[in-house]
């Protein structure tokens, strides 16, 4: 009995001494948790995590961003240049009277604007002229016949113009030797052209434009044109298709059906901007389907008129984001101009607008357009 008794009171002793041990244990890791050591470890465990965190992220956004690939190109688009005269018109105050007095400085006509248009990657114009040394008038039922020499072209390059739309009323003045002079002496000067069947394709930024000249006088034949055109255009792997429409009535400012309906056709199938030209005066712009018609650029660079009595023009600006070669977004920019820096007469030398001049053309367009949000 009296060994039972002492064997019990050894393991009483034992589980105090153990649980003494225990309690010392434990205040010995309370102690620790509270102390510096601890905080230090403890915060800079969390900057190293953090810090992995963060570099993670970095790395992530690093190959995220290098498999988008962001791309943005700007065209501008200018209505009817006449780089030439009627020989008919006489010389004095001519277009060629005007360059030979500034001595035959061919950047003269495109410098009040060459800022804007060399800081873009594509400028298109309506080149309604011939360049050709052809001496005989070959459309005699016209009233007016548009030719200039061929080193004018010399005119485009210099105003940074790089592409230039052949299908209007004065291709042919000259005949078909008019028509391939033109052709010839851009292909010299190295200036792109486009027109009927003609179809161009221009990369810019890796980004291949496809540009399509046609006249919109019979809206269903234009249409198969414009189908035709923008198929291949397709086939050829364009990623921005253009089309430039010589079309509507003179002097009319309001876009006619006619030409509303080619427009939303060209669209509808694959065309992502509609540019017009023909009336020499501006007309509205219309947002279609998140795509933009612009029905009449009007006059810029013309030699067609010694002193037009609506000398107000615009460059007219879009911009297309690509990313990964998909296109994302676009916005205008819209600048008003007049076609001479003279009120009284043709300089030939367009201008860009300011103050009330600019706000004035700008609500003109603006009253004409449709579904046009850009302009307040």
């Amino acid at each position: 009995m009296k060994q039972i008794i002492k064997n019990k009171c050894l393991l009483l002793g034992l589980c105090i001494l153990l649980n003494a041990c225990k309690k010392n244990e434990i205040e010995e890791k309370n102690n620790f948790f509270r102390s510096e050591v601890y905080e230090s470890m403890l915060e800079n465990s969390l900057n190293s995590s953090l810090e992995s965190i963060l570099l993670k992220k970095q790395e992530v956004e690093k190959v995220l961003k290098s498999k988008i690939d962001r791309r943005k190109i700007i065209i501008s688009a200018v209505g009817d240049c006449t780089l030439g005269t009627d020989t008919n018109f006489g010389m004095t105050g001519s277009f060629t009277d005007v360059l030979n007095a500034n001595n035959r400085d061919f950047s003269y006509f495109f410098d009040g604007v060459y800022e804007v248009l060399a800081n873009d990657d594509l400028t298109i114009a309506n080149l309604e002229t011939t360049f050709t040394n052809a001496s005989e008038n070959y459309r005699v039922d016209k009233k007016f016949n548009f030719k200039g020499d061929g080193d004018f072209t010399t005119i485009l390059t210099e105003g940074s113009v790089e592409a230039v739309n052949l299908a209007n009323n004065h291709t042919y003045d000259y005949g078909e030797k008019g028509y391939y002079d033109t052709q010839s002496n851009l292909e010299i000067a190295d200036i792109p052209y486009f027109g009927y069947e003609n179809y161009t394709l221009i990369e810019k930024n890796g980004i291949k434009i496809g540009l399509v000249g046609l006249t919109g006088w019979h809206e269903e034949t234009t249409k198969n044109n414009t189908k035709v055109a923008i198929e291949y255009l397709q086939k050829n792997n364009a990623d921005l298709i253009i089309i430039s429409y010589h079309w509507g009535i003179e002097r009319e400012y309001n876009q006619n059906s006619t030409q509303e309906n080619i427009a939303h056709y060209a669209i509808d199938n694959g065309a992502d901007l509609v540019i017009g030209h023909h009336p020499h005066v501006l007309q509205g712009i219309e947002e279609y389907n998140g795509k933009y018609i612009v029905y009449s650029l009007g006059n810029f660079v013309f030699g067609g008129n010694k002193n037009p009595s609506d000398k107000d023009t615009m460059i007219f600006q879009e911009t297309f984001y690509y990313e990964n070669e998909i296109l994302i977004n676009t916005s205008i920019n819209i600048i008003p101009c007049s076609l001479s820096s003279k009120k009284e007469a043709n300089d030939y030398h367009p201008i860009i607008l300011e103050g009330e001049e600019q706000e004035r053309v700008l609500k003109k367009i603006k009253n004409s357009s449709t579904n046009l949000n850009y302009i307040d």
